[in-house]
């Protein structure tokens, strides 16, 4: 497939999104998030209750150097979403690399995102819950 201009779509977009993730991951797996060093989250420094991504780097962390328990004592949600977000992005560069068009998630699926984020939210800051939805 060819655009207006005449040359390939291609997979430039996949690449690069995917050469800044795993930039980013590498980054995290050698400089440890446990050990501080990295800003703390907004949300949790100002009002002291955990948003959906606290805990992120720590998991990401911990992922990426092979230590699932961990990261799933960090960041439950975000221990699911990364793995799918990485079989999402190789869909996106398989699709790109065949000329095909990008997939574009209905309405429905980012509503539904949002909705889970905001209920992990508001469930891990359940002092019941705390020691299960992290982090710890």
């Amino acid at each position: 497939m060819t655009t207006r201009a005449g040359t390939r779509r291609g997979v430039g977009t996949p690449l690069l999104v995917g050469g800044v993730l795993a930039a980013a991951t590498l980054v995290v797996a050698l400089r440890d998030p446990h050990e501080g060093g990295y800003p703390l989250c907004p949300l949790l420094a100002l009002t002291g209750y955990a948003c959906a991504g606290c805990g992120g780097l720590r998991a990401a962390h911990d992922l990426a150097t092979g230590d699932l328990v961990g990261a799933w004592s960090m960041n439950p949600l975000l221990t699911i979403a990364m793995p799918v977000v990485a079989v999402l992005w190789l869909v996106w560069l398989v699709r790109a690399a065949t000329d095909r068009p990008a997939w574009s998630p209905p309405t429905w699926v980012w509503v539904s995102a949002l909705g889970v984020a905001l209920a992990f939210s508001v469930l891990r800051n359940v002092p019941a819950l705390q020691g299960v939805l992290g982090p710890v």
